[in-house]
């Protein structure tokens, strides 16, 4: 396949090019392209930000400095340095474990602790190769960056209940039934495809308004990563 037909290595040289510091920029551009997710003096959240290439293009679209904003990355690895290209002083990063993360940590975080108005994960098990082991995993941490979003979850009897059932208690406890995503704002969650990615799809569609999954076009061709994208939390 031609780079032009978008290999692998042409997305990493296009990221390296334009001074990101991974492929999954491009990712990121693809979907605030198609569903600006992030507008300018917006307030965002990145979980698993490392190695930075996300706070990169979250910051590009904030705006001039003067429209205020903020992105804080939290990841689990060493405190992320924030890249030099393409971030400002409105970009810092935390050393926290999300799968522990409490609401009222991450609000905290937040300008005036109002809470935030996107929300990306980009968070992915290390594939371990046992395929269903690595799929619960994906969804475990799907599961609790939803939770952080919008709140103590409450399952109603519906087509979605049993998946969401399964993966609850990977999110509790944390007492706070308050999110930290602000009404309105937008999320996004990674997920590693499979059978239960649809009933987190249909719980999403009652909690936002427009709910999408998206495969960007700088996914590895051997990557069963899909991304959600919700929009506008009611």
């Amino acid at each position: 396949m031609s780079a032009a037909g978008g290999t692998a290595d042409f997305f990493y040289r296009e990221s390296q090019r334009l001074g990101y510091v991974a492929r999954s920029a491009l990712k990121l551009i693809q979907m605030q392209k198609q569903h600006r997710l992030i507008t300018p003096g917006a307030a965002v959240l990145d979980l698993g930000c490392a190695p930075g290439a996300w706070l990169q293009v979250a910051c590009q679209n904030l705006g001039p400095l003067e429209k205020g904003g903020v992105v804080v990355g939290v990841d689990v690895k060493q405190k992320v340095k924030v890249p030099s290209a393409h971030c400002d002083s409105r970009v810092r990063t935390v050393c926290a474990d999300v799968m522990t993360l409490m609401k009222q940590q991450a609000r905290a975080m937040s300008p005036q602790e109002r809470g935030f108005s996107v929300i990306l994960s980009d968070m992915c098990p290390r594939i371990s190769g046992i395929k269903t082991r690595d799929e619960a995993i994906s969804c475990e941490l799907g599961m609790h960056a939803l939770s952080l979003a919008i709140g103590k979850i409450k399952v109603k009897e519906s087509d979605y209940s049993d998946t969401i059932e399964k993966y609850l208690s990977s999110t509790e406890p944390d007492p706070d039934e308050d999110g930290v995503l602000r009404r309105g704002g937008n999320l996004v969650l990674k997920f590693l495809e499979n059978e239960d990615v649809s009933g987190f799809s249909k719980f999403c569609k009652v909690k936002f308004k427009k709910v999408s999954l998206l495969r960007p076009k700088a996914t590895r061709p051997s990557s069963r990563e899909i991304y959600m994208v919700c929009e506008g939390l009611r």
